[in-house]
């Protein structure tokens, strides 16, 4: 019998979004997350540890005994908020979410398997899963040793490269990391080829593919948290500017046709908050509807997440399409994470399968 999900934030939660919050408004504001990305160096090491080590969000996953906080997945979807408010290029999803919970699912008891979830948890070691980003936990799997379109390779330490024989963790200086221009500018996408001889072999062909599952599932939940953050940053600046942009002496925000389009955005968002929030307490509670949480919350965000970007340009009329106002950052993360960890069709069809529905047209 299925629980009833808990949708509201705990007070801890709240605590550690302002902590998020704060340290992402001091350190990575849109002037420097601009300045950054056109540098061709998005990620400021700096940045990462503070958030990885000081605040501690990158252990949030692992259990105490491994070095971690003990926390779960809960608390980890709030720090994505607040980092897809901010599109910070941290690689927190890729690092502190895909990688950690693929390794979760191998034998921690493996002196290589817990050494590098303690690296992940203290922020020593980040790590990121050699797939394309676009990868979905029900898709089939690549196992060559070349990929394209892995996402964050250039802030890994480690890559956990997947193999016929099973899954080998292999340093980043012993492959070929050759970016690639993404649409997202601070979600860098690169070329890894791996030698076939190198790394260290954690885990054998079956436990690995199961364990790559497990961690593209968690990633595409709460990945949905990061499209919330963006779609909550859009509404809150759309509206906060259209108060202020006057035309024939009224606030903008005060005619008819655009009250309704903010207020439908509105309605998406809470929707989108409602689903967001399932996904991560499925996953918390390692629930059997977890699949079908992350289905459904990833075929709403993504939609919605994109709609808040696009709405927030448009109402921005002129000024929303400079390169100079932060709107275009948030544009390009949601249309890039509409396509990461499956598509929202790609979800349907999953969703379909689980409530033994006809496939979407």
């Amino acid at each position: 019998m299925s629980t009833q999900p808990d949708l509201l934030y705990s007070e801890a939660e709240d605590d550690l979004r302002a902590a998020v919050r704060s340290l992402l408004t001091d350190r990575s504001d849109h002037a420097a997350v601009l300045a950054r990305a056109e540098s061709g160096a998005p990620y400021d090491e700096g940045l990462w540890q503070s958030l990885a080590a000081g605040i501690g969000a990158a252990g949030l996953l692992v259990p105490e005994e491994l070095g971690g906080q003990g926390a779960g997945h809960r608390e980890a979807a709030v720090v994505l908020e607040e980092l897809g408010r901010a599109v910070a290029p941290a690689p927190y999803l890729t690092s502190s979410v895909i990688a950690t919970e693929t390794l979760l699912a191998l034998d921690v008891e493996d002196a290589d398997v817990a050494e590098l979830i303690k690296g992940l948890a203290t922020g020593r070691t980040a790590a990121v899963l050699a797939v394309p980003l676009s990868a979905s936990a029900g898709a089939e799997l690549p196992d060559a040793a070349g990929v394209r379109g892995v996402a964050d390779a250039a802030a890994a330490d480690v890559l956990l490269v997947l193999r016929p024989d099973g899954l080998h963790a292999v340093e980043r200086g012993d492959a070929t990391v050759e970016p690639l221009v993404p649409l997202d500018l601070t979600r860098p996408l690169a070329s890894v080829t791996t030698g076939s001889g190198t790394g260290i072999r954690l885990a054998d062909a079956r436990t690995a593919r199961t364990a790559v599952r497990r961690g593209l599932l968690a990633g595409a939940g709460l990945l949905a948290s990061e499209q919330l953050g963006v779609a909550e940053w859009c509404l809150e600046e759309t509206v906060r500017y259209t108060r202020e942009r006057h035309q024939f002496n009224r606030p903008v925000g005060s005619f008819q046709a655009l009250k309704h389009r903010m207020a439908q955005l509105w309605l998406d968002v809470a929707g989108a908050r409602a689903a967001a929030r399932n996904a991560a307490d499925a996953l918390a509670a390692a629930s059997a509807e977890a699949p079908l949480a992350v289905a459904v919350a990833q075929a709403h965000c993504s939609r919605v997440a994109v709609r808040a970007a696009e709405e927030c340009v448009q109402l921005h009329a002129g000024i929303g399409m400079t390169w100079e106002h932060p709107a275009h950052l948030r544009l390009k993360r949601a249309k890039a994470d509409e396509i990461a960890l499956g598509t929202p069709g790609r979800h349907k069809e999953v969703l379909a399968e689980l409530v033994s529905l006809p496939a979407p047209r």
